[in-house]
């Protein structure tokens, strides 16, 4: 039976890394049009953790050899995508996004938390064995 490393070559192939993109990318998009005044405050402050998301994923991807390091990276991944939950109620209550997109942004959020827990939940399925089969 071939195992799921086979399909997966890259950190750029997992749908969670795909996924944290896209929330960073809508979130980018977003606060382009919030006011001035908070350039160095809250655009700054939900564009870090939405943006370090993918990131981590991709730090895990590169310790998975070391399954407690790889967990380690996808716990950092989720505790990102928490505090982008965090700011993006409080870009709905400052009224620069609407509810819909509050609850958008939501929804996308809870996806890549329940696929990064997926993920620790079968890390020995990412982690171990040889590495040399996949991009760096």
């Amino acid at each position: 039976m071939e195992s799921n490393k086979r399909y997966v070559r890259s950190f750029r192939d997992l749908d969670v890394y795909k996924t944290s993109i896209k929330l960073s990318d809508d979130i980018f998009a977003i606060t382009k049009r919030f006011p001035k005044e908070e350039i160095y405050s809250l655009t700054d402050q939900i564009r870090r953790p939405s943006r370090s998301v993918g990131a981590q994923i991709a730090e895990a991807w590169g310790k998975r050899r070391y399954e407690k390091h790889f967990i380690s990276k996808l716990t950092d991944a989720d505790a990102d995508q928490l505090e982008t939950q965090h700011w993006i109620e409080v870009d709905l209550n400052c009224q620069y996004i609407s509810v819909d997109e509050r609850n958008t942004l939501i929804d996308q959020c809870n996806y890549v938390g329940k696929m990064l827990y997926s993920m620790i939940a079968k890390s020995k399925m990412f982690c171990g064995g040889s590495q040399n089969e996949t991009d760096h």
